[in-house]
Order: structure tokens, then sequence, then C-alpha cells
């Protein structure tokens, strides 16, 4: 099973040799087990990459992810095809029932404000906690009354004051989209891997945006990022900063009644949404919990 995530911050040669990734510069050359690594990040514009190497990392469905020269994530690779039968599987979720998006966008969105609940209890922010828990027992298929917005207006401004707005240009939101966009790549990467396409969601269905099933998929994982940032309460956000966000794909939550890292994680739930939009099944779902 891949875990290791390759960050690549220098400017650098990157190759594929006998089942290794071959890190070379000027003054050392480096070599990572290919069948270990999960994400490749380039942080740099300067790296090159052979085409051994980019054909090696989408036939081991690695990530490779390309930052610009601020070192924020731009693009990624992504496989044509992610599964032997992915041209069955992209017939059938063109087919998807509508009705059975809807229950399982329900639960999704009903999943994502439980934990923020969660979390604003834990911080002892209890009125706010029971708006969102109030707000839980109203959503209905579809969250046709948005209570999704309603309860992260609440939520963002007991966690960063009432002044804070998502829009603003500040090192707390560059770093909760920073994280954000980790989550969604990971995510890409899994709904590939199963064979379907990332552009069709079941609720998100924005025409200029290639990732809108990931971006469904992702909504009970942002509080994972939130927490992080929270405790950072980062007042810039530069390469340390960004690489200390890297730290959450390290670390484990509960799922399906065993101890996971997060991205094995993201597998397990990825399948499992999957499977429940297939069967017509919402139990199906397999969310996350934390541990201890």
């Amino acid at each position: 099973m891949s875990w290791r995530t390759v960050i690549i911050s220098n400017q650098s040669k990157l190759d594929y040799k006998m089942g290794y990734l071959v890190v070379r510069n000027d003054s050392e050359t480096k070599r990572v087990l290919m069948d270990e690594i999960a994400v490749l990040l380039i942080e740099n514009p300067a790296v090159s990459l052979t085409g051994f190497l980019i054909e090696a990392a989408m036939e081991k469905k690695i990530k490779v992810i390309f930052c610009d020269s601020k070192r924020n994530p731009v693009s990624e690779l992504i496989p044509h095809h992610g599964s032997h039968d992915s041209s069955s599987k992209i017939r059938t979720q063109f087919a998807w029932n509508d009705a059975v998006k809807a229950v399982i966008w329900r639960d999704i969105v009903s999943e994502k404000i439980r934990k923020q609940a969660d979390f604003l209890f834990e911080l002892g922010k209890t009125e706010q906690a029971d708006m969102l828990f109030e707000y839980l027992d109203q959503v209905d298929y579809g969250d046709v009354t948005n209570r999704e917005g309603h309860a992260a207006k609440v939520y963002f401004n007991a966690l960063f004051g009432l002044d804070f707005t998502r829009s603003a240009e500040i090192p707390i939101n560059a770093a909760l989209n920073y994280g954000y966009s980790l989550i969604l790549s990971s995510f890409n990467r899994e709904i590939s891997a199963n064979g379907y396409l990332t552009q069709l969601g079941i609720f998100h269905d924005n025409m200029f945006n290639h990732f809108n099933l990931a971006c469904d998929f992702m909504e009970p994982f942002r509080i994972l990022v939130d927490r992080y940032v929270y405790e950072m309460k980062p007042e810039k956000f530069e390469k340390d900063e960004k690489h200390q966000i890297w730290n959450l794909l390290d670390k484990r939550v509960l799922i399906d009644g065993q101890s996971q890292l997060l991205p094995d994680a993201m597998r397990i739930y990825t399948k499992s949404v999957l499977d429940a939009i297939n069967d017509n099944d919402s139990s199906e779902i397999k969310f996350y919990s934390l541990e201890g």
C-alpha cells in the first residue's frame, strides 16, 4: 500500500529507474521506491520529469501535483483510464438516478454539519454547536434549503470571529484553501482509480469545474483541515506553513472499524459512496471518525 508524500522543493531532474523515483540535482542523487509513493508534489516549476516517470506514476496511480512559483497547487496528472472497466462505469455514472443522488448528498451534508457541530462543542462553543445540530435535523433530500450554507456561516464565525469571511485574503483562508486543495486532489485520485469521471458530480455541476464529484465527496473531510488550521492560527502562510499542512495526510482516523491513515480512509470512503450510489443504498457509506 502506497503511503509516502514526496515533496520536490528544489530544482531537480526526476527520472524512473528499476522501480525507483530518482531525484537528481547539483549536489546529490536520491531514490524512493515508487510502490511507497501515494502523492508526488512538485513545488518548484524548474523541476523536470521524464516521460518514463510520468508513465510509471500513472500505472501506479500516484497523484502528481504541480505548483506555481508561489508554491500553490495549480494542476495535477490524472490517468485517462482508472480501471479496466472504466467505460462501463462512466456509462453507469451518466445514468445515476437523481433521487438517489439527492439522498446521498443529504447524507454527506448531514455528516459534514455533524462533524462541524462536534468540533464546536469540543471547543466549548455550545450555543453555536446547538444551532448546527438544529440545522442537522432540517437537512432535506438534496439539501434544497441549503442548511449546509447556513451552518457554514455560523461555524466559521464561531471558529475565527464574527468579522471573518471566507473571501478575505488572509493567512487563515490561504491555509484553509491549501488544505482543501490537498484533500480535493486525493479524492480526484481515488475517483479516477475507481474508473469514474471527476467532472460529473452528484450535486456540484459547475461547467467550468473539472472536479465536481470530488467536491461532493470531500465535504465531511474539510473539517480535518479546519481543525488543523484552527490549531495553527497562522499569521503568515509560506513554505513552512504549507509543509505543516501536508502533515495532515499522516493523520490516522477510524473507518470501517479500523484505524487508517487519511489517504487510505479516503480510498475506503470513496469506494463506499460509489457503491451506495450504484446500489441505491445510502447506508453503505462508510464515514470516518476521530481516534481517541
